[in-house]
């Protein structure tokens, strides 16, 4: 692994961003839609239902999170798509770069696209709604990093995909984070779901870092046990997307497709 190359990626997809400012606006504009929409609706329901529980930092800080676990998955599938429509895998790894660089620059330009984003909507959640992460404190961090792992996880997934099926799979992408939060209890627990959805819900990591931050925000103790699963659980995630990635890189590596990418299919 070559730090420097891993690091002229990084370079590339900020000097993307430089050269055009539609690049850098959705760092901001959509997270900022979404905490102020969902801060509105959370301070009516919980003014109009005057739950025990205060209702406001448990949705905002349910918004919070699942943005940013899609602005890590977007963060490694955006810039590989954009190689992709651009033909640029030939003039990629017709140089030294390996598939283990290329991931990481990845996965590194993702960390710091969703760091952003995370601290713009904590911002606007602090400024506009009072919300505060200090009773949380150190031990939220725990829950980020798994939600950044299993991000970066449908993040690979979503490149082999892509590079299986051809340009055309990235429309089987964009949907993904939508498609798996009624499983994972983003606004609600996990009980109150179908016990089929339920079952679906317990090997998806998510589930268990939304239940651990509720069962925290109750006053409970950290939740050492679905912290460590959800752990366990996206290490494996990690290593299935990373061994699927490495095993269509080869095939398409050997037919040539890298080479033959056009807007239609290539499988």
């Amino acid at each position: 692994m070559n730090g420097r190359r891993v690091l002229a990626l990084l370079r590339r997809q900020f000097d993307l961003m430089r050269s055009s400012p539609a690049r850098v606006l959705p760092l901001f504009a959509w997270v900022a839609v979404d905490m102020v929409l969902w801060g509105f609706i959370a301070r009516y329901v919980e003014a109009i239902a005057r739950a025990t529980h205060p209702l406001l930092p448990a949705l905002l800080g349910a918004v919070l999170l699942w943005d940013f676990f899609a602005r890590v998955m977007q963060g490694v599938t955006t810039p590989f798509l954009e190689d992709v429509w651009s033909r640029n895998f030939v003039n990629l790894f017709g140089s030294p770069l390996s598939l283990g660089e290329y991931v990481a620059g990845l996965v590194v330009a993702a960390a710091v696209t969703s760091a952003v984003g995370l601290v713009v909507m904590l911002a606007l959640a602090t400024s506009l709604f009072g919300l505060s992460v200090a009773p949380l404190g150190l031990r939220a961090l725990a829950f980020l990093a798994v939600l950044f792992g299993f991000g970066v996880a449908l993040g690979l997934f979503g490149c082999a995909l892509v590079l299986r099926y051809g340009p055309a799979a990235e429309w089987l992408i964009w949907p993904i984070p939508a498609v798996l939060s009624p499983f994972v209890g983003v606004f609600y627990p996990l009980a109150t779901l179908p016990g089929w959805m339920q079952t679906i819900g317990w090997w998806l990591p998510p589930a268990h870092v939304f239940e651990g931050l509720r069962a925290l925000l109750a006053g409970g103790a950290m939740p050492l046990a679905e912290l460590a699963l959800a752990a366990a659980l996206t290490a494996g995630h990690l290593l299935l997307a990373g061994w699927l990635l490495r095993r269509v890189f080869a095939r398409a590596r050997r037919s040539g497709l890298l080479a033959r990418y056009s807007a239609e299919s290539a499988a």
